[in-house]
């Protein structure tokens, strides 16, 4: 019997995946989202937390991206 689960694909490049992979390991079991880590690049997550992931990279990214002063 087949067994399907609903979710989304996401490619990325290695830093950024550790950073979702570190972002799901510091929830509580309840809360995991990652279904399978495919390889280093690609991963399958519960389609639910597309957009908190986007939000988070979005914050994460705003956070490091340096403004030069004037």
């Amino acid at each position: 019997m087949v067994n399907a689960t609903k979710g989304v694909f996401i490619s990325c490049d290695i830093p950024m995946a550790q950073y979702i992979i570190n972002m799901n390991a510091s929830m509580p079991a309840s809360d995991k989202f990652i279904i399978h880590i495919l390889d280093n690049t690609h991963m399958f997550v519960q389609p639910h937390v597309e957009q908190m992931i986007r939000n988070q990279i979005a914050k994460f990214r705003e956070d490091n991206t340096y403004v030069k002063p004037n």
